[in-house]
């Protein structure tokens, strides 16, 4: 078992709930001799001023406390980058996939964590490359999607796909989504993508308001490298990752995307199931089996 002595906190901006809950917690770490290392956003909360930018708080840390929704905790996952530190997430707003805990489970199940009593949860990564003329020109890491998107001001956009080296289609209409598990109740869903259990090994690959109406989601494993080729003009398509970048892409692009090598390990409270998130969270019937 990992001892924690370090713990970092991210916080989700302008939360009215910031206020309460962490001085509250910081008091909680300080009672038994826990190290916090915090973002300026969590720092603000408690009136302090050593706060540090996002992506130096979880240097050295045992553990990684997110307090907010799934964006707040998308950006705590690209600040873990590669570390294998375990990710407890607590929401501190009304619809959250992955920060499904409540504010008043927060000590029990921090409790729960320092002394080992919890389970982890390996949630799947995409490894996206931006090669432009032979050369890769940026990389990304995506918990969620890899999204590639019209522009505002353009019409409708053309994107070559291949699976391995099979050839999907070329696909016509305002864009693509290549989703993980994760990210299949995220955007991908939205666009009439399935829900896909976190633990299997498969991508979602999305078409966003095809012209083909016969161009429907595809699953396929996340053995094989998903590539696309931007047959838009320059500037026409963009893409996101994680709803955190937003990279205009030229006539020609390819965009690459294999599963990560390492997986996010997110603490998930032995009561909580996969399913009694998604019954809660999207109102599915609450009647259990007679």
């Amino acid at each position: 078992m990992r001892i924690v002595q370090t713990i970092g906190i991210i916080s989700k901006p302008e939360a009215p709930k910031g206020r309460d809950v962490v001085p509250r917690l910081l008091a909680f770490l300080t009672e038994r001799k826990l190290t916090a290392r915090y973002d300026t956003v969590t720092a603000s909360y408690a009136d302090l001023t050593d706060g540090l930018p996002i992506d130096q708080v979880p240097e050295n840390c045992d553990m990684v406390i997110v307090l907010g929704g799934d964006g707040t905790l998308l950006m705590a996952a690209k600040a873990i980058g590669e570390r294998e530190i375990p990710l407890l997430a607590v929401n501190l707003g009304s619809l959250g996939f992955l920060t499904a805990l409540t504010t008043q489970e927060l000590y029990p199940e921090l409790e729960r964590a320092l002394k080992g009593h919890h389970r982890i949860g390996h949630r799947r990564m995409i490894n996206c490359m931006l090669e432009r003329g032979g050369e890769v020109v940026a990389q990304y890491l995506a918990l969620n999607d890899v999204v590639l998107a019209k522009a505002a001001e353009a019409r409708m956009v053309e994107i070559d796909a291949w699976v391995g080296h099979h050839y999907v289609c070329s696909y016509r209409g305002d864009g693509l989504i290549l989703s993980t598990p994760t990210g299949s109740t995220a955007y991908s869903l939205s666009a009439g993508g399935p829900i896909v259990f976190p633990t299997v090994a498969a991508f979602s690959l999305t078409p966003i308001c095809p012209h083909t109406l016969t161009n429907r989601p595809v699953i396929v494993p996340d053995s094989e490298m998903v590539s696309f080729s931007v047959r838009a003009p320059d500037n026409d398509v963009f893409l996101n990752v994680d709803g955190q970048q937003a990279i205009a892409l030229r006539h020609g692009d390819h965009v690459l995307c294999r599963a990560a090598k390492h997986a996010l390990r997110l603490i998930r409270p032995p009561r909580l199931l996969y399913f009694d998130v998604l019954r809660q969270k999207l109102h599915w019937g609450q009647r259990g089996p007679e």
